[in-house]
Order: structure tokens, then C-alpha cells, then sequence
């Protein structure tokens, strides 16, 4: 039975041996994983030779390991993971990086695979699996490339040691795996069990936090926070919110002053709920606070950073967006329905969203890092809000689904009280004018383009 293949090369900005690099280095297996594939790296030994890698994979309801093992390690040059175990019959994939230029090289990815089921299995679903890799392998190369280009930007910059609190959340986790396949050090602090080398794990609710975690670092970029959108804002969840955001961040500010050598940055994050509503005006970061919970959660949460500067630390707060990712956040929820053919807008549609991509909020703090003209505010959004109407036609076009079930205001309160006031129904038009003077490369500055990437359409 003669095996599939496959291939697919493209251009790399950056010599052969920076895009081998990038693959060797820790986080490159979740920047090579497609956000809608549902897989988890449970261990990755490295890709020498008899290296082996297992990853989770759920098909259904069913869960599935797949164990390669790394064999052909060619330093600079080339290397190959063949499956042992797993869902391919055969699975023989070849990483080849060819110098161009010296800044340029290819990229060829080549697989060798049979599909479970012998010849029937090969006849019935080789079309689909070829499908699937193109899907797959676009991503991956995009990405691949996209990442080269932004490390290629600060190539001649010091790598540094980053501390990451909340790393491993949905923006922490991609950040993390950036800046890791930069060649910079990561620490991530996490609530969760610290089951790799790069992790710590914290109880943000703590009295009093250790400045020995933070010894050492060149930069700290704080993310810790109770979801905002977890659950109807109650005056209970109010508190928690309020408190995993400013007494945390007090107590941070306090560790990093108390050290005898703190870092040089501080990242602190906040959200573009700070402009509260603001119809069809644009705003940049010189616009006041706004009015309700949320402006007021944003400014004292922003207050709460800035003592840090009595240490000499740099303090940036990047206004985070709707941030775009079928991993998690806004889009994450309103896949299913709109898969089902039952989106709509919400409200009259008329509303704006000031949406970003998970890679552009890691590119954009990653930015900040590595600019040190940039301190306070950074808007973190996309140069092209969309209102709700023309976001909700742009996913239905993406998913080739009908959008005709509107969602009235009154129905989105009674469902979610005062946060679908705040997050589903307030328009908030934010301008991108920090990262645009500073020269910020967006990866997605289009709505549509960013959907069809993340959602591999």
C-alpha cells in the first residue's frame, strides 16, 4: 500500500539557523498548534535524536495520546518526528530549513502517512486529510513566519528574563511561548500545579508575596485576574473582581519595591473598559475615565500599579480589547451558536468593538517590552473597530452561516444583568495611538482576515 504525502514550503524571514532555533526552543509547540485543534502537550523531551513527544488529543468525547519520537537531528538544517503510537497508521514528518540569503531561508514541511484502515481507510479519507493538513499547515507556516519577522525586529536587543503572572491564561500562555521562542527566559506564576521548569506556582491571595520570585527579572508583565466575564456581575463576584485586580496588584508593587535590584518594566495590565461608553467617538489614551463599575475597576486597577515608578520601574498598562481566539474569550463563546446558523446581533448592532487577535495582544505587550519610550496607557486593539453588525455578518461570512437571530438589549440584561450592559451592549470605539506611533506591526489589522486565520477558513 503506497503511502500518502504531503508538503508545503514558504519563505522565513530570518537565516536558517535563527528559524531552526525557533523550533528547538520551549514554546514553539503551541505556536505551531492551530487554536481550533483540541490537543495538549503533556511532555516534550526536545528534538534530538530519540527525543519523545506525547500529546493529548480529544477526538469526541474521547481522549487520545499520541507519542512521536524525534530521530534525523541535523543542527541548522533539518529534523524528523515519526509517530510510535497514535491516531496515523504511519506518520513520518520532516522539518527542513534551507538558507536563502543571509536574513531569509525555506521552510518545507514533508509527511509520509498512511491513515488507519488499510487501503480503505486511505481511499475513504485521504481527501480529508489532506484538507486538514492544508488547513493546518497554512496556519502553522503564517505563524512560523509572523513570528520570525517580529524577533527579527529586536535580533540585535538583549533577551531578557520575564516574569509572568496569570501565564497560564489565555494571553499569558501566548506570550509566555513568544517571547520563549524569541530566546528569551519565562517564569510564569500560576494558581495551578507547576508541572514544567518554566512554572511557579502562587496564591495570588496571599497576604504578602515573595520578592524572591521576582529576583532577577529584567521585566514583569502581570496578568492575574478573575475573569470578567465568569459570571452575572453580582455584588459577591464584584468584590472578587475588584480584588483579584487591585489588591493583587498592590501587593506585586509592593514585592517589586522592596527589592534591592528590581526589574526594569512592569506591564500591569488593564482593559478599554476604562473609556466606559463612548458611541461613535474614537478615543486614544489621553481620554479620561469613563462612568459604571467597569471604568471605575479599570482606573483604580491602573492606580494601583503606578507607586512602582517610586522604585524606577517603567510602568506600562496595555487597555486590552475583545481579545480574538477560538481558545477562549468572547469568540470561544459565540462559536457554537453561530455554527448552529443562530447568531445575531446584539442589541440594535449599532454598538462598536474594539477587537484584537491573541497574537497581536502578545506582539503588542512583547512591543512594549522591548520599546522603552513607551509607559503608561497602551490601547491593545485592532486599527479597525467594527460595530457588533458588521462584526456578527463578518463571522457569519467566515463560517458560510446565516445571521438572523438578533438578541434584543432587553433580552442580553435579563440574561446577564449589568455586564451585558458594560461588555455586550456599550459601544467602545478605542484608537490603537500608542502602538501606532511606536510603530507596531500588526499581524491581523483586518476583522476578516483575523477570523479566517485563527478559525483556519
Amino acid at each position: 500500500m503506497a503511502d500518502l504525502k504531503f508538503e508545503k514550503s514558504s519563505l522565513i524571514p530570518a537565516s536558517a539557523e535563527e528559524l531552526f532555533h525557533w523550533h528547538e526552543r520551549p514554546g514553539a509547540f503551541n505556536r505551531l498548534t492551530p487554536p481550533w485543534e483540541p490537543v495538549e502537550l503533556v511532555s516534550h523531551e526536545g528534538i534530538r535524536d530519540g527525543d519523545r513527544a506525547i500529546i493529548s488529543m480529544k477526538l469526541g468525547p474521547f481522549t487520545r495520546k499520541w507519542v512521536a519520537e524525534h530521530s534525523e537531528f541535523r543542527s541548522g538544517e533539518s529534523f524528523q518526528d515519526v509517530q510510535i503510537s497514535g491516531p496515523f497508521a504511519k506518520w513520518e514528518h520532516t522539518h527542513k530549513m534551507s538558507p536563502i540569503a543571509e536574513r531569509e531561508s525555506q521552510l518545507t514541511d514533508s509527511i509520509q502517512y498512511r491513515l488507519p484502515g488499510g487501503s480503505l481507510g486511505n481511499l475513504l479519507g485521504a481527501g480529508i486529510a489532506r484538507r486538514k493538513l492544508d488547513r493546518m499547515f497554512r496556519y502553522r507556516h503564517r505563524r512560523t513566519r509572523d513570528d520570525l519577522s517580529c524577533h527579527e525586529k529586536y535580533r540585535k536587543q538583549p533577551r531578557m528574563k520575564v516574569v509572568i503572572t496569570g501565564g497560564t491564561g489565555l494571553v499569558g500562555e501566548e506570550l509566555q511561548s513568544l517571547l520563549s521562542t524569541g530566546g528569551h527566559e519565562t517564569i510564569s506564576l500560576t494558581r495551578r500545579s507547576a508541572t514544567r521548569d518554566d512554572l511557579r506556582q502562587w496564591d495570588p491571595t496571599a497576604e504578602v508575596f515573595d520578592p524572591a520570585w521576582f529576583e532577577g527579572a529584567d521585566a514583569v508583565v502581570h496578568l492575574a485576574g478573575e475573569n470578567i466575564a465568569g459570571q452575572r456581575w453580582t455584588e459577591a463576584f464584584k468584590k472578587r473582581l475588584w480584588d483579584s485586580r487591585i489588591d493583587v496588584t498592590q501587593k506585586l508593587v509592593t514585592a517589586l519595591s522592596s527589592l534591592s535590584n528590581p526589574p526594569r518594566t512592569l506591564i500591569s495590565a488593564s482593559a478599554i473598559g476604562w473609556y466606559g461608553e463612548t458611541g461613535n467617538e474614537c478615543v486614544d489614551e489621553q481620554a479620561p475615565a469613563g462612568e459604571g463599575f467597569l471604568a471605575d475597576l479599570c482606573k483604580a486597577w491602573e492606580d494601583a500599579s503606578h507607586p512602582a515608578r517610586e522604585a524606577g520601574i517603567r510602568v506600562v498598562n496595555p487597555r486590552i480589547g475583545i481579545v480574538l481566539s477560538p481558545k477562549g474569550g468572547a469568540l470561544a463563546k459565540m462559536l457554537f451558536p453561530f455554527k448552529m446558523g443562530a447568531g445575531g446581533i446584539l442589541g440594535n448592532g449599532k454598538q462598536f468593538m474594539s477587537w484584537i487577535s491573541l497574537d497581536d495582544v502578545a506582539g503588542a505587550i512583547y512591543h512594549a517590552l522591548m520599546t522603552e519610550s513607551i509607559s503608561g496607557p497602551m490601547n491593545c486593539v485592532a486599527p479597525s473597530p467594527v460595530t457588533n453588525y458588521e462584526f456578527t455578518k463578518t463571522l457569519g461570512r467566515v463560517l458560510n452561516r446565516p445571521t438572523i437571530f438578533p438578541v434584543p438589549g432587553f433580552m442580553a440584561k435579563l440574561a446577564f444583568g449589568e455586564m451585558a450592559e458594560a461588555l455586550l451592549l456599550a459601544s467602545t470605539r478605542v484608537k490603537d495611538g500608542v502602538l501606532d506611533s511606536t510603530d507596531y506591526e500588526f499581524r491581523t489589522p483586518q476583522l476578516e482576515d483575523c477570523l479566517r486565520h485563527v478559525l483556519g477558513r
